[in-house]
């Protein structure tokens, strides 16, 4: 899951060498962080949050296959 994150928002802003993307897993649950660039922040995120329950949705789908929950965060830097 964290390869398509980054993946994704690498696509979206304006500076992807400072996307960052970490992943935890722990039990049943994968929490994958993202960091981007504070003026990213709005790419990233999108109007009333439409980019990022997007991200979340097709996260949620990928990773439909396996039985665990993943949770997508998004961080400032």
């Amino acid at each position: 899951m964290k390869e398509l994150v980054e993946v994704i928002a690498k696509s979206l802003v304006d500076n992807p060498e400072e996307v960052v993307v970490t992943e935890t897993a722990s039990g049943d649950s994968v929490l994958v962080e993202l960091k981007v660039a504070p003026s990213d922040m709005g790419k990233v995120i999108g109007r009333q949050g439409r980019i990022a329950k997007a991200i979340r949705a097709v996260v949620k789908a990928a990773s439909s296959k396996s039985d665990k929950k993943v949770e997508v965060e998004i961080l400032q830097q």
